[in-house]
């Protein structure tokens, strides 16, 4: 069963624009799959974990585009950077939009290429794995906070119960998992992590260590939803703090965990600096966590975390597959005041919440320390060239369980977390 992504339209639009579209994300996120089912038909494909072809692309880059003519899909190009250089000349001379469609990993080798060698040629796409909307087919686009969309969404939207929410949460995002029923989630995740570690990450990183990575990467899933210790995250694993970092870095450029920045502003003091880190597929977190079932998982110490991690997700991904830039981020400060995520476009905010409960209580209660970005700029402001940090704080919600989209005050609403 092919699922319909949301990415297509910006797809499209990039065709019509460039002469190169490079479309990243994780393995088995579903590129290719997505790629060939837009293609049309006279447009050749290539993959480059084909050895023969993966040679011909390193050591005659020429012969290999002369064999393998735009339009072209050219899969797992990171594995012959000495490509771009030569896509690079061929889009200058024919100037054709949409003569190449590249696949990849978002490495940060292969993205130094794309921006050093396909600056201004290529539109670059991010793509994650399936997302609740894409999975119900309904087609909602980014997430925000405006309650009458939300209430409009309601009329399709499917309703999850409690268990039903936590399946797709242990189940995870990974497009195989749900085109194919008969596909064991444990077997694909052990085969997943070991052609992520043998392939991806030591042959394009030179991780030396596959065991201490393995390591890391469960010490990160045990930590979602909590902000960055580099200095913790070594401890836990018997490296260094700079290794961490580094290692934390692979997972980001992977686009297995996303960082969540710390929300910003002068007016606001004493906030926490650190990113806040989640596992981008819930999935593959539970797995990592040893979780045996969404039972265990919607009981257990973590389901809090797993709950929250799952509702972030679905929020990013909704933004990258409208082909934009996440502006999501996170307050806490060091009173132990924190708002679990925060909207932040066109100079306002939306304070969100996230509670696994149907009806939580007293959770807007730090919504309040927003309170000194609001306003109008005061005369002392402009005198103090403090007038463009006034920004207006827009509708909060608080993302939870509950069956409907309700008020709690003239300026928050409960949302079902169903309703991303």
């Amino acid at each position: 069963m092919f699922y319909k992504r949301t990415l297509e339209t910006v797809i499209h639009s990039i065709n019509d624009t460039f002469p190169v579209l490079v479309l990243t994300g994780p393995r088995q996120a579903g590129k290719t799959t997505l790629l060939q089912y837009m293609a049309e038909q006279e447009r050749k494909y290539v993959a480059l974990d084909n050895p023969t072809d993966r040679a011909l692309a390193k050591t005659e880059p020429d012969l290999f585009l002369q064999r393998f003519s735009p339009p072209v899909i050219i899969d797992e190009v990171q594995y012959a950077p000495e490509l771009f250089d030569y896509i690079k000349i061929y889009a200058d001379t024919h100037k054709n939009c949409g003569d190449f469609w590249l696949t990849g990993l978002q490495t940060f080798h292969m993205m130094k290429n794309v921006t050093e060698s396909l600056a201004g040629r290529a539109g670059i796409v991010r793509m994650p794995g399936l997302s609740n909307s894409e999975i119900e087919a309904t087609g909602f686009g980014p997430f925000e906070v405006e309650p009458q969309t939300l209430i409009g969404r309601l009329e399709t939207a499917k309703r999850l119960a409690l268990p039903e929410m936590f399946e797709r949460i242990f189940k995870g995002s990974f497009p195989r998992l749900y085109e194919n029923p008969n596909v064991d989630r444990k077997r694909f995740y052990e085969s997943y992590l070991e052609t992520y570690i043998s392939r991806d990450v030591k042959d394009l990183t030179q991780v030396a260590d596959e065991l201490s990575f393995l390591n890391f990467i469960n010490v990160v899933a045990a930590r979602t939803a909590t902000n960055v210790n580099y200095e913790t995250l070594a401890n836990e694993t018997g490296i260094s703090a700079p290794t961490a970092k580094q290692w934390l870095s692979i997972l980001v450029s992977s686009g297995l965990v996303v960082l969540i920045p710390p929300y910003a502003n002068n007016a606001l003091k004493r906030t926490i600096k650190a990113p806040r880190m989640y596992f981008l597929d819930t999935g593959l977190c539970a797995y990592l966590t040893r979780m045996n079932s969404a039972g265990f998982l919607e009981t257990s110490a973590m389901d809090g975390a797993f709950f929250e991690t799952w509702v972030v997700s679905e929020i990013y991904k909704s933004y990258l597959n409208t082909g934009e830039r996440p502006p999501l981020y996170f307050y806490r400060d060091q009173n132990k005041k924190e708002i679990d995520l925060i909207i932040h476009q066109n100079n306002t905010v939306n304070p969100i919440e996230i509670k696994k409960s149907a009806a939580p209580k007293n959770a807007v209660k730090h919504f309040s320390v927003l309170n000194p970005i609001a306003g109008d700029p005061s005369e002392e402001d402009r005198f103090s060239g403090a007038a463009h940090l006034k920004t207006e704080i827009g509708t909060g919600a608080v993302v939870c369980l509950t069956s409907d989209v309700l008020p709690i005050d003239k300026k928050n609403w409960l949302v079902p977390a169903w309703l991303i």
